[in-house]
């Protein structure tokens, strides 16, 4: 690819520039060609080489308000506020119609955090200035420290009236849209500018995102596709397109849509973990189980990837096997409810009761207060002979779930298998004002309790 001949000559005095360094030999630059060279250190984070070459460019010209204006941005860089600004009322008194005086002295104001009068220098600016679209972006940031994001939003759509291409505005405007919840707004926003911009390929990619997150599918996939036949490399949207598909179980090509993002880039653990979720939806187990392994060769780390394996081979009821892996998971993040769940589960299909009991204590230790999980708790504490702590889980549970007809069936068997007749009959009595039929988990869960012919009168008697 050939170079302009602007960007030749800015390279040219890059090479000169650090030529002179090398030997020590004092050559011109005009103001311009330093300012260029000044700001290409400064974005490649040399702070060092830039105000070398600062300090040699003031030496040449040292009345270029250009010049000034970059070690005011230095100064800015640095954190020395107050030196910066008094050079900038230095150069506004020379020259009051600068623009770049008041959006460096925004700058300085938006470090103090105060943006309110930053926007109020901003605002002077847009009066003066050529490149309406920087400062309209500038406000748009500042609005954006103020957590205004009407008025960000505002700005930002004002950036894009005068530069359709500013990608970073477009990216903004939209964030301030979905910030605000104005999904439906930003979908209406972005369909006018593609009028306008056709052959933006981020727009046509936020189009589908914004279309995938209120799940209209169809709309998402086709504004995806319109993405990547712009830009046949957009990794992003070839990504996003392959969830859309899952989502409408077009599974084949949504394998097709993950490929292709592992043609682009060196194969990611997300994208070889859905190639595997889709292949098991497909029932080819074969190649599932291939990409899940794959997934976790590509990140050790990755506990899904392990989750996905344990879940694998739970379906084929391969308890053991699927205990290494859920071990495997929990080894990598141990605070997991729904891993130590797991962990539990498969542990009781295995006839490892006290491991079962140790894992949905963990779950619920962990956030896990779903009612399902208190019970498979204390009905595996009740199988250990664990009386007391079954009664003390269920206790525990009634916080959740005051009014919970298992719970207290559960309490009213424990407490008859621990001779505690007044509180059993009390809870009982619970149960059965709750929900009379469910009286069959007696019999169930404690078929001695259920034997006994006080228990049998008792509810006899609550059914009259």
């Amino acid at each position: 690819m050939q170079l302009s001949e602007e960007e030749e000559e800015y390279n040219l005095s890059l090479s000169k520039f650090e030529s002179m360094l090398k030997t020590n030999k004092v050559l011109f630059f005009d103001s311009e060609e330093f300012e260029e060279i000044i700001l290409h250190y400064l974005d490649m984070g040399k702070a060092n080489l830039a105000k070398k070459a600062l300090k040699l460019a003031l030496e040449q010209h040292p009345r270029s308000t250009g010049l000034k204006l970059v070690q005011v941005e230095m100064l800015v860089y640095d954190d020395k506020l107050e030196q910066a600004e008094k050079l900038l009322n230095e150069l506004y008194a020379i020259e009051p119609t600068n623009e770049e005086i008041y959006i460096q002295k925004a700058n300085i104001y938006s470090k103090r955090d105060n943006h309110e009068k930053a926007v109020e220098l901003l605002n002077i600016a847009l009066e003066y200035t050529d490149d309406l679209a920087d400062v309209y972006n500038l406000i748009g940031m500042e609005y954006l420290f103020m957590d205004n994001l009407e008025m960000a939003k505002d700005s930002f759509i004002k950036c894009l009236e005068v530069d359709l291409e500013d990608q970073s505005a477009l990216y903004n405007v939209v964030y301030c849209f979905e910030f605000l919840d104005q999904n439906q707004e930003a979908i209406a926003y972005l369909t006018k500018y593609i009028d306008k911009n056709p052959y933006s390929e981020i727009a046509w990619h936020q189009l589908g995102r914004l279309h995938y997150g209120i799940k209209e599918y169809e709309n998402a996939i086709r504004a995806f596709d319109y993405a990547t036949i712009i830009d046949d490399e957009f990794l992003g949207a070839f990504m996003e397109r392959a969830k859309a598909l899952e989502r409408l179980k077009k599974y084949e090509e949504a394998i097709e849509s993950y490929n292709r993002t592992i043609e682009l880039d060196d194969a990611t653990s997300y994208a070889l973990l859905r190639i595997g979720k889709c292949y098991e939806k497909l029932g080819n187990k074969v190649q599932a189980l291939k990409y899940f392994n794959k997934t976790v060769h590509e990140d050790p780390l990755l506990d899904k990837g392990w989750i996905a394996i344990t879940d694998f081979y739970v379906r084929q009821k391969n308890f053991q096997k699927a205990l290494f892996f859920v071990n495997k998971a929990l080894a990598i993040d141990n605070q997991n409810r729904l891993y130590w769940k797991r962990y539990a589960t498969i542990s009781k299909q295995i006839n490892h009761f006290e491991e079962a009991e140790f894992g949905y204590r963990k779950a619920v230790e962990f956030g896990d207060h779903s009612l399902d999980t208190w019970l498979f708790w204390v009905d595996i504490l009740q199988f250990l002979g664990e009386f007391d702590s079954a009664v003390q889980t269920l206790l525990q549970a009634t916080e959740y779930f005051p009014e919970e007809n298992e719970i207290e069936y559960r309490l009213a068997g424990l407490y008859f298998m621990m001779q505690d007749n007044p509180k059993a009959k009390f809870h009982l009595s619970n149960a059965l004002r709750l929900n009379f039929d469910n009286y069959i988990i007696l019999e169930d869960l404690f078929p001695v309790v259920w034997s006994r012919k006080m228990v049998q009168n008792y509810i006899a008697k609550h059914k009259k």
